[in-house]
């Protein structure tokens, strides 16, 4: 790399893979990339062995949780829209799991990529086409950049809408997952570890332990819905 800097600092899978890509020997903390071992960028988790340490998010288990609380806010939806960014391996990697876990739950999904602003617009017009009747996010940088756009065209779809973004957006019913905020901290104990002379090959990946569930009874009200009893128990916010 051309700027000498001491450590660099990513968030999500694919800008760790442009920072393994540019260097091998800078130490990388990643915060919340996903499956790491089975990403190419640790040997293991305990002792991840190159230059990339930091933390892990858990795509799989929260991408199977966020169908399940969208089934159990709209029971009577049977196809749901999974709008996932194609050049996120984090995304597609999590595709036939999902598939899986949707015909577990009775549901049949429809998968609709969109990698930039011009596709997102036309992934609105597909999900119009294919009649779905719920939308699932996917947990991606640039689809989280973009969830007040998606919240308001989710809303205008009449789409009840699940993200991986616990900074739930105007128009978004439900946001599932990890404490980006404690992650973000723990990213930072890591750099000042490195900083104190430890190796990113010695310090282990941790993983999330604090999830959130936020419920928009805003956007519930919106668009008819009435949230069961059994998905606002587990809500860590709910927003009136």
């Amino acid at each position: 790399m051309k700027q000498k800097v001491d450590v660099i600092v990513t968030s999500g899978t694919p800008a760790t893979r442009a920072a393994q890509q540019a260097t091998a020997t800078i130490p990388i903390v990643a915060r919340a990339f996903v499956d790491p071992v089975a990403s190419g960028f640790a040997a293991s988790l305990v002792r991840p062995g190159g230059n990339i340490t930091g933390m892990a998010n858990l795509g799989v288990e929260t991408a199977d949780k966020r169908p399940e609380l969208l089934a159990s806010a709209v029971p009577g939806v049977t196809r749901i829209a999974s709008l996932f960014n194609p050049d996120n391996p984090g995304n597609t990697r999590t595709q036939p799991r999902r598939e899986l876990l949707a015909r577990k739950l009775g549901k049949e999904i429809v998968f609709v990529g969109a990698r930039n602003a011009t596709e997102l617009s036309a992934a609105f017009e597909i999900m119009a086409r294919e009649r779905v009747g719920a939308l699932l996010v996917a947990d991606d940088a640039f689809l989280n950049s973009q969830r007040q756009r998606i919240g308001a065209l989710a809303l205008q779809h009449k789409l009840p809408s699940a993200s991986a973004s616990a900074n739930v957006a105007e128009g978004m019913l439900i946001a599932y997952g990890p404490n980006f905020a404690q992650m973000g901290r723990r990213a930072a104990a890591l750099v000042d570890k490195i900083f104190k002379g430890a190796k990113p090959g010695d310090l282990p990946i941790e993983q999330p332990t604090t999830f959130n569930l936020v419920v928009n009874l805003k956007t519930a009200k919106a668009l008819g819905i009435t949230i069961p009893q059994s998905v606002l128990v587990q809500a860590t916010r709910v927003i009136e």
